[in-house]
């Protein structure tokens, strides 16, 4: 699972940045022989003001000192960048202790990882969201323990609709008429369609589960040129795409953040999108109205196929046995006032049952908020759990857009995207 919550907005401010957050800022006395536990984390913010490090650093020194003896220090890098390095990483024999990233099952496939039982108390393992502890399993073993969370619901400029004369829309045809109206005021984005390389992946599951469809069959396995799927991007390129829709950029060549600064200067009438941009519009005066993805007009608006869920995973590494002490760490982390802390800092949502009561009967979520969570209770999540997912989601990201050029076959590109996925998994 590629990120997708924030995008890659962390740069050359906390690349390769290592920051000592034990409380006592050296590691004499600490783990392993005068070694700190070490985790490298993605980098949540955007700017320094917004960055992980001050998050890190108190919850570090509180564990260090309710457990002297036992030191962390924390590497903080982009999203762009740590899915790579921390490969690069466990490659070269220098694993950290600790990751916070996008994916965890290749290295559960290469049998790197602590899984949830070998660190965690049993009611801290039982605590996580149903559907994210089954995206975090290889088999019925936790490896990826799920840390923050989103869901995506469908967002309307508010004043852009009142203008159009339109209301939110539940199916595909009511979508495409407000699209139409919307573009008859002037809108530049009536529906924005980010199928560029960035984070394609996203649209195209979201769409594609609001007609039946979805990345796998009941079985687990890939089905991305189902009947269903070639359907929905048939339908989006000759009912919004070729009426143009969709924008002035082709939804090939339009990514998720540009889709997003559209949004937040009023250009977009429509867009799917997680709390954080929700939250961002509002601070700049955007009234956004959100509602679950219309659904295809075959199912009926009746039909509520579940919402695309994302989540961002924490792991443990085997290579320098350091097992007892990563659990007490972890469990720390995993209480509900510091994960609902990191949470409500980011506006995303706790992985945790308790963390996610104790942030909502705090006042840290707002109704919309409470809609994500609602969402993400049922939500799909991308098949992280599959070691090939990472080279299968390059190939969605780098190939959807095709389907709905002008002159393109959307079945042609499907079966082609299908066939590389397969070859992907066999090459595992």
């Amino acid at each position: 699972m590629r990120r997708r919550i924030f995008g890659q907005t962390a740069t050359a401010v906390v690349l390769g940045l290592l920051v000592p957050l034990s409380g006592c800022g050296t590691s004499a006395g600490g783990t392993g022989g005068g070694r700190p536990l070490r985790l490298v984390a993605a980098e949540y913010g955007d700017s320094p003001a917004t960055g992980s490090e001050a998050y890190w650093s108190k919850v570090t020194g509180e564990f260090t000192a309710a457990n002297p003896g036992i030191e962390v220090e924390v590497e903080l890098l982009p999203w762009a960048d740590i899915d790579r390095e921390v490969t690069r990483m466990v490659k070269d024999g220098k694993a950290p202790d600790m990751a916070l990233m996008g994916s965890y099952s290749d290295f559960a496939a290469q049998d790197r990882l602590y899984s949830a039982d070998e660190l965690l108390s049993v009611g801290a393992e039982a605590n996580f969201l149903a559907p994210l502890a089954e995206a975090g399993s290889a088999g019925s073993t936790l490896y990826g323990l799920p840390f923050v969370a989103s869901s995506r619901l469908l967002f309307y400029n508010e004043a852009l609709f009142v203008k159009a004369g339109v209301k939110a829309p539940r199916t595909w045809s009511e979508l495409k008429a407000a699209a139409k109206a919307l573009k008859a005021k002037g809108v530049e984005y009536p529906y924005a369609l980010p199928l560029g390389p960035e984070e394609a992946h996203a649209e195209a599951m979201i769409w594609e589960l609001s007609n039946g469809g979805g990345y796998a069959d009941s079985g687990g396995n890939y089905s991305l040129a189902s009947e269903r799927n070639i359907k929905t991007w048939k339908w989006v390129k000759d009912q919004l795409v070729a009426p143009g829709l969709t924008g002035p950029v082709p939804p090939s060549q339009l990514n998720r953040a540009d889709a997003f600064a559209a949004f937040l200067r009023g250009e977009v009438g429509m867009l799917n999108g997680y709390p954080s941009l929700y939250h961002e519009a509002r601070a700049k005066g955007i009234d956004v109205g959100t509602v679950a993805m219309p659904v295809s007009d075959t199912l009926g608006s009746t039909e509520a196929p579940p919402a695309v869920g994302v989540a961002d995973w924490m792991m443990a590494f085997k290579q320098n046995g350091k097992r007892a002490e990563i659990g007490k760490f972890l469990e720390f982390v995993y209480r509900d006032e510091n994960l609902a802390a990191f949470a409500g800092r980011y506006h995303l949502l706790p992985s945790t049952v308790s963390a996610s009561r104790a942030l909502a009967g705090g006042g840290g979520m707002d109704r919309t908020d409470t809609e994500f969570l609602t969402a993400l209770r049922s939500a799909q999540l991308y098949p992280v759990n599959d070691p090939s997912w990472m080279a299968v989601s390059d190939t969605i990201k780098r190939n959807i857009g095709r389907a709905v050029e002008p002159g393109g076959d959307p079945e042609a590109v499907l079966e082609d995207m299908a066939a590389k996925a397969k070859r992907a998994g066999e090459e595992r």
